[in-house]
């Protein structure tokens, strides 16, 4: 069960918090319907970089096809079938070169699955093109890319997007099969003979399609479960260190790219070993997951926050310099200080201060050992300074007069 705790902001009005679990515990539907969690965003643009890759290899292959039969002396078909596949080997090279330049966002997944399920229809819509829809009921080549792309979707550790894709591919394939039935009488095209259409087995086509999209989305799922699991801190639900050792870097890198901002606060819990001794571990523990609640409450979607190890947490704050970060800092160490803990058995448990650290990408050191070094030393100068305090890029005038005195 989570623990309760009872605190008051200002106003005189009393709040109730509760403490998370780690998101690899919740359930499955929930996991199924909220967005990404940012420890699976990275593995999602590996997964769509590999599949670009995969899908520009098989449309160049594809091309060899007509082509030969064009060699050959093909006609009007073979003509079609190569304006088909050189548009299909076009969108594949613009989406390998905009994902391999590192260009990634949620919504990127989506169109490069529907992309994919629209190219396999394309194909079989050719046929009715070409006046010939029987070959579109009885297709075995053509009909199985479906299945290579709802495949494709668990590359991309979004759940969301392999339910997405399996509903499109059935939707566009039942779209062809109503086309296909009611006759192409277009130009003297040749129509649908009844007994080529057996819906039985349509029909299990069908069933199959969705099929693959579920064992698709149940193998996201637990791939999710696994990888929070490893990435996650089981007592806050917070990203763990290994996380971070991950992240830091590319938003480091990001930064530098792009000009923009970036800091890290590095804070730690103000006589955590005294409250430890002096109320037990339990107590400790739900001092920890206060402040993880706080912290998540009140950083912005886009910040990095982990738990480092022990007391301590670090929070990277891209777009964000040292004076905002400071800002922001000392918004979170005030609420913090206002949180009286309901501690079991220990009615007059003191309250949670914290001190903190701030450092600045660029000022402070083009790398992250830089940044750390830093935020630890200013973390170290606010304890100097009798805690519950904020230390940032330019120390005196940073540093935050405490709200009350130190527990």
């Amino acid at each position: 069960m989570p623990n309760t705790l009872l605190y008051s902001r200002r106003r005189s009005r009393s709040f109730e918090v509760v403490v998370d679990p780690p998101e690899a515990n919740a359930g499955p539907w929930r996991r199924l319907l909220q967005d990404p969690d940012p420890l699976l965003v990275d593995a999602g643009a590996a997964g769509e970089l590999l599949v670009a890759r995969i899908r520009l290899w098989v449309a160049n292959t594809l091309l060899l096809i007509p082509i030969f039969r064009l060699s050959g002396g093909a006609g009007v078909e073979a003509w079609v079938g190569l304006a088909v596949v050189l548009a299909a080997v076009l969108l594949a090279l613009g989406v390998y070169l905009l994902v391999r330049r590192g260009f990634y966002r949620t919504w990127l997944g989506f169109a490069t699955s529907a992309l994919d399920v629209s190219i396999v229809s394309a194909g079989l819509a050719v046929w009715l093109v070409l006046g010939h829809p029987e070959a579109v009921v009885g297709s075995r080549a053509v009909f199985e890319g479906y299945f290579l792309a709802i495949a494709a979707t668990s590359l991309r550790y979004d759940p969301r997007i392999c339910v997405a894709t399996g509903l499109l591919a059935v939707a566009q394939y039942v779209t062809i099969l109503i086309v296909a039935t009611l006759g192409w009488d277009q130009s003297g095209h040749s129509t649908l003979d009844s007994s080529l259409l057996i819906w039985q087995d349509q029909g299990a086509r069908l069933i199959l399609l969705l099929a693959a999209a579920m064992l698709s989305t149940a193998l996201v799922l637990r791939s999710q479960e696994l990888r929070l699991l490893s990435r996650s801190d089981r007592l806050t639900g917070l990203p763990n260190r290994g996380y971070f050792d991950e992240r830091v870097s590319v938003e480091i890198a990001r930064a530098r790219r792009y000009g923009h901002p970036l800091s890290i606060a590095m804070l730690d819990i103000d006589h955590f070993k005294r409250f430890n001794d002096s109320l037990g571990h339990a107590a400790g523990d739900i001092a920890l997951r206060a402040v993880a609640t706080t912290l998540r409450r009140l950083v912005r979607g886009g910040d990095l926050l982990v738990r480092y190890g022990g007391e301590e947490f670090l929070v990277v704050f891209p777009y964000l310099g040292g004076a905002g970060a400071v800002a922001r800092m000392d918004l979170i160490r005030q609420s913090i200080s206002e949180i009286p803990l309901v501690v079991p058995g220990h009615p007059d448990a003191p309250g949670i201060t914290i001190s903190v650290g701030v450092a600045e990408l660029g000022p402070d050191g083009s790398e992250v050992e830089d940044l750390l070094d830093r935020s630890d030393a200013r973390l170290y100068q606010a304890k100097g300074r009798g805690r519950n305090l904020v230390v940032g890029p330019e120390a005196d005038a940073s540093v935050r007069q405490r709200a009350r005195p130190s527990a």
